[in-house]
């Protein structure tokens, strides 16, 4: 299958679930909404996009991972665990987030092809700290959407007109507790991560531990995340407090990799 294809057809799935949830659940007039039937579609579009990851990821048998397709793996687990999320709870509104979110993420490979190449991606100790640092990453782009959801939410019931996307989601306590959840388990992998690199950085990188950029940007993530946990424990956080604790923590995270990768490969065309 041509490479291009392998990233327009999971984005097509994505763009046309993407439309077919905003008429749904947002025009009165559309029919009533098909669960079944939308998960079964997301799930194809989620076995398109990951293989298209896998085959940039490994093009040549070995790895290859650049800032498009960090991003495009972020999303294709936050979009994989929000699919999870739909089994249990109903999260409409989230879908207009997502969406849009994965339809970038499946044509970004395809606009800036990787050539950053990993060393050691062959040791298992390297592929179980990249799991991780990338089950950390998707957990928290899934709690920044949700964030963002319940503000989108909360503005909604203030302003007293509440959409029809909107009105089917849960209490927004409910969503409160849900969005803590996610960020303490991402806290918990982001936290791994960090102990696994700076501890082990010779053994898994090939290299002794710098304190380089990256680094300074994910420790300041892990302290604002685990500033706003702490600040939810000890004064009950919420509302706006931690939507902007979420966001500062996930865009300072997104600095740590993507943000310099795309400065090295994009802006400054080096491939290092």
């Amino acid at each position: 299958m041509p490479g291009i294809l392998l990233h327009l057809i999971p984005a097509s799935l994505y763009a046309a679930l993407g439309v077919h949830f905003w008429r749904s659940r947002n025009q009165r007039s559309r029919g009533p909404a098909h669960p079944t039937g939308e998960r079964m579609l997301l799930a194809l579009a989620l076995l398109a996009h990951g293989f298209a990851l896998q085959s940039e990821l490994f093009p040549d048998g070995h790895m290859r991972f650049g800032f498009s397709v960090a991003v495009s793996l972020m999303v294709w687990l936050a979009v994989l665990f929000y699919w999870i999320e739909t089994l249990y709870t109903r999260l409409d509104g989230l879908q207009t987030l997502a969406m849009p979110a994965a339809v970038l993420g499946a044509v970004l490979p395809l606009l800036f092809p990787s050539q950053h190449e990993l060393a050691n991606a062959g040791s298992l100790a390297f592929r179980a700290h990249f799991v991780v640092a990338m089950l950390a990453y998707s957990l928290f782009t899934l709690a920044a959407l949700h964030a963002l959801l319940m503000a989108f939410a909360e503005r909604q019931l203030h302003n007293a007109r509440l959409s029809r996307a909107f009105a089917s989601l849960p209490p927004l306590l409910t969503m409160e507790a849900l969005l803590f959840r996610l960020i303490t388990v991402a806290f918990v992998l982001l936290t791994l991560t960090l102990i696994s690199g700076v501890a082990f950085s010779e053994y898994l990188f090939g290299r002794a531990f710098r304190f380089d950029h990256k680094t300074l940007f994910a420790v300041i993530s892990w302290i604002l995340f685990g500033a706003l946990l702490f600040g939810r424990h000890a004064w009950g956080w919420r509302g706006r407090v931690a939507l902007r604790w979420t966001l500062a923590g996930f865009v300072t995270l997104m600095f740590a990799y993507v943000g310099s990768r795309f400065v090295l490969e994009v802006l400054l065309e080096r491939v290092v």
